[in-house]
């Protein structure tokens, strides 16, 4: 364990020179990386020695901390893998940032191992109760996301497993809601893995869909809209993750997902224009405790090169950046052992709700997305740019924003 130790702040120091206080010295790529080993560190390691379930607090303020115990694991390593899933599939360059990658694809691929593995003692649950459902689903879309590093590379009896634990997730009927994406998103995974998949539970969540959209890139969760970023937790990008991973496998949908790319596309412009001159934005709805998270939409868009002008890839580096040092730098977040706490900017624990507990936090890392693309890439080598509302504020012309049609 010491040696790990030593390894990871060794990466992280050819990483960044720089430390808090100096953060000029640090290239915007080189603070996302750091942030996201921060974030990641804990569950990683813990999980891929099997000694999550006994290190990782539980804090919530559920009346019923042992009910949240039974799935706070499975949430954090589903939501953290889903978001950087594209980074660990990356192709990089020999140095700090890769010898850091690889290290977490095998501190990855071993977590999975632990817990998939019904011996283990962080073996995780996946369909005790109705919560694995949501986390099932995000752990099928970090496999979605790095099918090598998270599914190819996986050790037969892992691979055995990791489908038997997603499978044992349909026993769970989703509610009429986001939750029908998460049974679509893993039947999306076992597609992928080679596994007979279920079409009807794609058919009703795409269908359903399809019905519930408002307008204007914006989906209603359920029959009614609620005003909340749920929209880009799991909606947006588990339709999108979906149907593109069923593609191959089946042809039935492909023809709405010209309208679902667009409506992301919107709704990215949307996220964007809401980040604050000073990187901050809305804290409306529920779940807020997702901190970062609310961004995914707008970094997935960065990670598919389809952000829709005028928004540029260094203007929603710039701005992505900003709100995460608002928030994931802020006194409080994590704990003295480098465990998320309960909160939106610090520890701010009455913002959690009675589902919300440590795992749940971890869709924070939902932001990081766009470390899947290479360094090389125009969102991370082209020079900052300020983002609309920023410019705007200031008092520069900028075109009348509109609705989409569609």
């Amino acid at each position: 364990m010491t040696h790990r130790r030593a390894f990871f702040q060794s990466a992280i120091s050819g990483l960044a020179a720089a430390q808090a206080g100096a953060q000029t010295s640090e290239t915007d790529r080189q603070y996302w990386v750091r942030t996201m080993s921060k974030i990641a560190e804990p569950v990683l390691t813990n999980l891929a020695a099997g000694t999550l379930k006994r290190n990782m607090p539980v804090e919530t303020m559920a009346t019923n901390v042992a009910d949240r115990r039974r799935y706070t694991h499975l949430e954090a390593i589903g939501r953290l893998l889903s978001g950087i899933a594209p980074w660990l599939e990356a192709p990089l360059e020999a140095g700090p940032e890769r010898d850091l990658q690889q290290r977490y694809a095998d501190l990855a691929r071993r977590a999975i191992r632990a817990g998939c593995d019904p011996a283990s003692p962080d073996f995780l649950n996946f369909h005790e109760g109705a919560q694995p459902l949501v986390d099932c689903g995000f752990l099928a879309q970090a496999v979605l996301r790095a099918p090598n590093e998270l599914w190819k590379k996986l050790d037969a009896a892992t691979q055995k497993n990791l489908a038997a634990g997603l499978i044992s997730s349909r026993v769970i009927t989703p509610g009429q809601n986001n939750w029908l994406l998460f049974a679509a998103t893993v039947e999306g995974a076992l597609a992928m893995m080679g596994e007979r998949f279920d079409a009807m539970r794609i058919d009703y969540a795409v269908r359903a869909h399809q019905q519930w959209y408002v307008g204007d890139g914006l989906y209603g969760d359920g029959p009614r809209f609620h005003w909340d970023y749920y929209n880009s937790f799991v909606i947006q990008p588990m339709l999108l993750d979906t149907m593109r991973a069923i593609a191959p496998h089946a042809k039935t949908w492909q023809s709405m997902y010209p309208d679902m790319l667009a409506r992301a596309k919107r709704y990215a412009a949307i996220q964007e224009r809401l980040i604050s001159p000073e990187g901050t934005f809305p804290v409306i709805g529920r779940s807020i405790c997702y901190r970062t998270g609310a961004m995914q939409v707008l970094a997935q868009m960065a990670l598919m090169g389809e952000l829709a002008a005028p928004l540029t890839p260094p203007r929603v580096r710039a701005a992505l950046t900003a709100v995460m040092r608002r928030l994931l730098d802020a006194p409080g977040t994590f704990d003295a052992n480098g465990w998320l706490t309960v909160g939106f900017c610090g520890h701010q624990p009455h913002l959690g709700e009675n589902y919300i507990s440590t795992g749940s936090l971890y869709l924070c890392a939902a932001v990081f997305l766009p470390l899947g693309l290479r360094p090389a890439d125009p969102f991370w080598s082209a020079p900052a740019e300020d983002w609309t509302s920023r410019r705007i504020w200031r008092g520069e012309d900028a075109a009348a924003d509109h609705a989409i049609a569609g």
